[in-house]
């Protein structure tokens, strides 16, 4: 699949997802397989361009090219700035979020919200376009609600404009993440389009990523919350489209490893009291199908130090890999 000048191989993307798709993430999915790998949404208000946070989500050195960074607002000329600013700091594409159902986004008239308001996306999609030379891809969702299912219309205005690709997450907003993902409203956009379009939504697997590619007719798979402690997946997604062959999953010991790698990275990158305390949401999603879950978190949540978390994931890896039920000791 190609957008602007770049060729995303293999067509497998990590979604944008806010508080999980950092930098070190990003690094460790990409590093396994994706194609490409979305950064998390950041805001076009430039009052928030210097925070710690904000530092954290423009960092950009050293990520394979191309880097994709997301923002998200409402006013075309800030957008338009939002862009510019990204640019300067790394960007490589650019991707307008129109797809996050979270209410704090929504009340703003932001992320999916913008759904409601086809003449505003218009001009968003303009201004955001005209304001860069870098391509500019979008996101949306099926729309509003199961009354209002306006993705057509709106993919027809990006295009229009000069989007270079459309992700669809086969939800409307309504429905958040529950029920099930629909994937007829993204095969009728791209019959539609001459652009790129790229299907989101319930992708955990590889044989469900084939499925939704033969029921689209997509270009691409966006893979979002499924990636949520399985960073190899989309690699996994990758391998299967090119050859039709399962991977094995991970063993424990293998599992172990990348956790590690993984953990090492965000100590690095956020330091380490930061680094700790956000590295404990992936170790929960790490163990989230073991029995032993529970217990793990409650022990690894007690750590304060990254040696301590390093030293109790390390121990409790090394007992699944040694196939016996992991002690778990108080932390230090």
């Amino acid at each position: 699949m190609q957008i602007g000048p770049y060729r995303i191989d293999p067509e497998v993307i990590l979604a944008p997802m806010a508080g999980v798709t950092d930098k070190p993430f990003r690094l460790l999915v990409k590093r396994l397989g994706a194609g490409l790998a979305v950064s998390e949404m950041t805001t076009s208000d430039p009052r928030f361009w210097h925070t710690a946070k904000s530092r954290t989500r423009m960092d950009h050195a050293g990520e394979p090219e191309p880097v994709s960074v997301q923002i998200a607002g409402t006013e075309p000329s800030v957008m338009a700035d939002a862009a510019r600013f990204n640019v300067d700091h790394g960007a490589q594409i650019i991707d307008i979020n129109l797809g996050c159902p979270a209410k704090k986004v929504c009340n703003v008239l932001a992320g999916s919200a913008l759904m409601r308001d086809p003449p505003r996306v218009a001009r968003i999609v303009a201004t955001v376009v005209a304001a860069v030379d870098v391509p500019v891809t979008l996101k949306i969702r099926t729309g509003w609600d199961a009354a209002h299912r306006n993705a057509l219309e709106i993919a027809r205005i990006a295009e229009g404009a000069g989007i270079r690709a459309l992700a669809i997450h086969g939800r409307t907003r309504d429905q958040h993440y529950a029920g099930h993902a629909e994937y007829d409203t993204i095969a009728e956009v791209k019959s539609r389009l001459r652009i790129p379009v790229i299907a989101n939504g319930d992708i955990d697997s590889p044989q469900k990523a084939a499925f939704v590619l033969r029921h689209t007719q997509a270009d691409a798979v966006m893979i979002g919350r499924a990636a949520q402690g399985r960073p190899w997946l989309p690699g996994a997604i990758a391998h299967y489209l090119a050859t039709g062959a399962l991977r094995p999953e991970p063993t424990p010991a293998e599992v172990g490893r990348i956790l590690l790698e993984h953990l090492r990275a965000l100590h690095a990158f956020y330091g380490e009291e930061a680094g700790v305390r956000i590295a404990r949401k992936h170790l929960g999603w790490y163990a989230k199908d073991r029995p032993e879950n529970a217990a793990f978190r409650a022990v690894v949540n007690l750590a304060q130090s990254s040696d301590a978390q390093l030293r109790l994931t390390a121990d409790y890896f090394d007992a699944l890999a040694a196939g016996v039920t992991p002690e778990l000791p108080v932390a230090a």
